[in-house]
């Protein structure tokens, strides 16, 4: 099964945000610290609809359930990329010099 990434609008939001404050210059830790802050907040938004949910204050399942997978799938995401994030390390130690 092939995902495509390319129409995922939250993630983009977060680059453009780097790109704005220094046009000429984007740094991987502004970009990566963007990305775990809205996989954070995916989160966040899922539990607080969960709790709502347990306590009777939310009319539509679907939403609950939709935040739920948007914050799943992105934590996976990040989860991956510090799986191959850790595989380059560990393959940058191997090498001999």
């Amino acid at each position: 099964m092939k995902i495509d990434f390319n129409n995922i609008n939250e993630f983009d939001i977060s680059h453009k945000q780097a790109l704005s404050n220094n046009k000429n210059h984007i740094s991987f830790s502004e970009i990566l610290k963007s990305s775990l802050l809205k996989v954070n907040q995916l989160q966040l938004e899922s539990q607080k609809l969960n709790e709502q949910l347990a306590i009777g204050n939310v009319d539509n399942v679907h939403q609950v359930v939709i935040a739920a997978q948007k914050a799943e799938l992105a934590l996976q995401f990040t989860i991956q990329i510090r799986n191959k994030i850790l595989d380059a390390y560990n393959e940058i130690i191997r090498m001999s010099i």
